[in-house]
């Protein structure tokens, strides 16, 4: 009879989207079988794994920073490496930079693998940022351990994306798209639901395109499946792709009632110019005519969206339609970003005189993101003295008699109440409105 793996501690530190998050709670959850328990301390750990993101600048840096922070626990014996998305398109620069200091990096693809990666390691440094075969793709069917007891819960429906938007690094470091099985999706849910989970959010990279390549059923059908599980309280995804946002998709917020009255859409750019260089396949007027008709199938949907400012050749005119469309549709929210040059992405051909000035890109970001705060305030204002349904997702952060939870348009709500209340669905009547966060007090639960 064999032994049990002797007791070991992995520290997972996760910069990036929630695709990263997603993977980097697979991989404790495989590495788990070989013995590896979670800890919150890199110093603690035998293991220190950093999950990694190259959309944008700003994560890479945070990489370095941490490789710098855990390096020199290397002397004592802990194995370090480096995963996610910068470790894919750039693993072997990042494999030389680091030979003294890393064991091991790999990309997305190889987070099925990686137990035989991390056993490798212990022997020699190891490198495998190469995609596995689109046909037979092992999605990872363990339970997060991180999902256990919460009220929330992420199930990827799919990895990787065949769009090929201009400015965008994805489909380098993630890959071509495949739709993971359905009944793989729906038992997967039903197991966070075990696990505690009310609200599920299905994750993709394109998620409406989903069954579309590998002849699963059309993404409509899979929110209905996901729906019939017993104790799905509330569904989200994200993100989808407003060229794929398909008349049965929108249909279905009509006759689903578990779908959140949210939707992240991102639109990236309010002038069709822009949104034609960046390959996006869809017209400004096109997103108004979705945005209505989601609100049309369910009366009071917020929608949220991506915005960059600065895309080459964006001229002020362009990015004045960008703050209409922002009135227009009455963003709940966004993330917006300045435009910044990724390497190997399409944008990077578009001719030089193009570039649009750095105090330029950063002054329509300002601009963009004070009107956005501004609408968000008036929006929240505008709740006071409503009622409206909250599902607790946890204690306060700041305060042990407080409770916070979400509304269905994905507003976060703080108000006075026992921990008790922790995954219900209560009634809160909203007393302030702030930028990011309501304020209220319960109703009834």
């Amino acid at each position: 009879m064999a032994s049990p793996p002797t007791k070991k501690k992995v520290f997972i530190k996760t910069f990036g989207c929630q695709m990263n998050d997603y993977d980097s709670g697979k991989m404790q959850a495989l590495l788990q079988h070989d013995g590896f328990e979670s800890c919150d301390e890199a110093a603690d750990a035998d293991l220190v794994l950093v999950n990694t993101c190259s959309v944008r600048e700003k994560p890479e840096h945070k990489l370095h920073s941490f490789i710098g922070e855990v390096k020199h626990l290397r002397k004592r014996g802990t194995r370090i490496g480096i995963a996610g998305c910068m470790a894919q398109h750039d693993g072997e620069r990042l494999f030389a930079k680091y030979h003294k200091d890393v064991d091991l990096v790999f990309g997305p693809d190889q987070v099925p693998r990686i137990r035989d990666l991390v056993a490798r390691s212990a022997s020699e440094r190891v490198l495998d940022n190469s995609f596995m075969d689109r046909d037979d793709y092992p999605f990872v069917t363990e339970v997060q351990p991180t999902f256990k007891g919460r009220i929330t819960a992420f199930v990827t429906i799919q990895k990787g994306c065949d769009n090929k938007c201009t400015f965008c690094i994805v489909p380098q470091t993630r890959g071509v798209e495949v739709s993971r099985p359905s009944g793989q999706i729906v038992d997967e849910v039903r197991a966070c639901v075990e696990a505690g989970a009310k609200e599920i959010t299905l994750l993709g990279q394109n998620v409406n395109s989903y069954g579309l390549k590998r002849g699963e059923v059309p993404f409509a059908e899979l929110l209905h499946r996901v729906a019939d599980v017993p104790g799905v309280v509330r569904i989200r995804y994200t993100s989808p792709h407003p060229r794929d946002m398909g008349d049965d998709v929108v249909e279905a917020h009509r006759t689903i009632p578990q779908l959140a009255e949210h939707i992240h859409l991102p639109v990236q750019s309010g002038s069709n110019t822009v949104l034609r260089r960046m390959k996006r396949f869809y017209t400004r007027e096109r997103y108004l005519e979705l945005a209505a008709a989601l609100r049309e199938a369910r009366p009071g949907l917020q929608l949220t969206t991506d915005v960059i400012a600065g895309f080459p050749g964006e001229t002020d005119a362009d990015f004045d339609d960008t703050m209409s469309l922002l009135e227009d549709v009455g963003f709940a929210g966004s993330f917006s970003f300045k435009y910044n040059r990724r390497p190997g992405t399409a944008a990077l051909r578009l001719p030089e005189g193009d570039e649009v000035a750095e105090d330029v890109k950063q002054a329509r970001l300002v601009r963009f993101q004070g009107r956005q705060r501004e609408l968000q305030q008036a929006q929240n204002a505008a709740l006071v003295g409503e009622v409206v349904e909250v599902l607790v997702e946890g204690p306060s952060k700041w305060d042990d008699s407080v409770v916070c939870g979400r509304t269905g348009s994905f507003r976060m709500v703080n108000f006075a109440g026992p921990v008790s209340l922790v995954g219900q669905l209560v009634r809160v009547r909203i007393l302030r409105g702030f930028v990011n966060s309501l304020r209220g007090e319960l109703v009834d639960a």
